[in-house]
């Protein structure tokens, strides 16, 4: 939830940044119309009580003679207060419905519009050029016997497959050569649930419009994730961490899940968009002064690691309509994937600012010794999609495909993947 404080001191800029992701201004002055409410019956609902205790007072030290009319007004003020708590309690949740819909405040100098409305920061490495009519990634997948999206769906349905051989150890090797890059950055490992609760899932804003997206198991009341960063958001949910010594930063190895919705029709052929995937996660928990330090950090990492698998990609500011709910700024890395003539994305890291640490109750302690919300940032560093962009980008007029020198180690020397008859 934003900082209820801007709504009351800067409603222009809550405003500003509704109307640069395309949302509803009106909801701005609806919940400054909540909060104004929410405040006067707290007043209220504190001013009874004050004066319920200061009768209980009188009470006690009045004449016995006195007390028989006393108490009949003590028990009319405690009806009176439990009427104000109740109708302070409804208000209260009438405001956090409506702050809660909107969404966190764009940092200057996003661009304003929808998702085609991005700004390329830069493109780095040269696109591949062939000499020989190029294979798409599950040709050359199927060659090297390392997908299966036959069987894939034969078990599970639509947009699931098979990693099989080669094509599970790449994948392997891809996460543990990311895994190897967030050690060294100092991050701490973790291996997630995959399944959270309601009020997780929740607090980090991924049941806003995108919670169509979202596999529930009503049975359990819970909800698996698309990403470690649910999790992760939830590890230090209702608590005081200590970020005296730096920003907490943990990678997250986890199995995901995105039902996909609305996107039938599109990228059905491999593995590009999928409905259950591997991704390397990192996540961040900072004080607020020091997140776009982190964010650019983070983006950083998530560069190093494309360009140790020689992959030609861009960098784009995206647009604030096309942010989702969590997030103030957002940078997408997209690789350049031969056959589709396009840039693909292939990670994203977003800044979160203190959006998900209300949400979830997470604050650190400052200079004066007072608690407030903490910010939070993610970024992906490896995931199953890196494959596609690889086999490309990599690929042979004979089939196989060149490994990049980083991830050689991580398939025990193996330079060259070879084609092998399908079984």
């Amino acid at each position: 939830m934003i900082d209820p404080a801007l709504l009351r001191d800067s409603p222009e800029l809550v405003k500003r940044s509704q109307t640069s992701r395309g949302a509803s201004v009106d909801l701005v002055d609806a919940a400054r119309d909540a909060d104004a409410e929410r405040r006067e019956a707290l007043t209220s609902f504190e001013s009874l009580r004050a004066e319920q205790n200061a009768y209980g007072k009188r009470v006690a030290a009045a004449p016995k003679e006195e007390k028989a009319a006393l108490v009949a007004q003590v028990q009319q003020l405690a009806a009176d207060v439990k009427a104000a708590g109740a109708r302070a309690n409804a208000a209260e949740e009438a405001f956090t419905s409506i702050a809660r819909g909107i969404p966190n405040i764009v940092l200057d100098g996003v661009p304003a519009g929808g998702e085609d409305d991005y700004v390329v920061l830069r493109e780095v490495g040269e696109r591949p050029v062939f000499d020989f009519a190029a294979r798409d990634h599950l040709e050359i997948a199927e060659g090297l016997d390392a997908i299966d999206m036959a069987r894939g769906a034969k078990v599970s349905g639509a947009r699931f497959y098979f990693l099989k051989g080669i094509g599970a150890r790449l994948e392997l090797a891809i996460m543990s050569l990311g895994l190897d890059h967030a050690l060294k950055a100092g991050f701490t490992p973790v291996i997630p649930p995959t399944l959270v609760r309601p009020e997780i899932m929740e607090g980090t804003g991924f049941l806003g419009e995108h919670a169509d997206e979202v596999y529930y198991l009503p049975a359990d009341e819970l909800y698996l994730t698309g990403t470690s960063e649910v999790a992760l958001a939830g590890l230090h949910s209702d608590e005081i961490v200590d970020l005296s010594k730096g920003p907490l930063r943990y990678a997250g190895w986890s199995t995901c899940y995105r039902r996909e919705a609305g996107s039938y029709g599109r990228d059905t052929r491999g593995i590009i968009r999928v409905h259950q995937f591997n991704k390397l996660e990192m996540f961040v928990y900072t004080t607020p002064d020091q997140a776009e330090a982190e964010h650019e950090r983070l983006l950083g990492w998530q560069e190093s690691m494309l360009q140790s698998l020689g992959l030609s990609y861009r960098v784009i500011d995206t647009a604030a309509g096309d942010l989702g709910t969590s997030a103030a700024r957002k940078f997408d890395v997209e690789a350049w994937v031969p056959t589709q003539d396009a840039y693909r994305e292939l990670t994203s890291t977003s800044n979160c600012t203190t959006y998900q640490g209300r949400r979830l109750g997470i604050r650190a302690r400052g200079e004066s010794g007072r608690t407030e919300p903490v910010a939070t940032l993610n970024g992906t560093l490896a995931t199953t999609r890196w494959i596609v962009a690889l086999l490309e980008t990599r690929q042979r007029e004979d089939g196989s495909v060149v490994v990049p020198e980083a991830l050689r180690p991580y398939l025990g020397g193996l330079e060259v993947l070879e084609p092998v008859t399908a079984q």
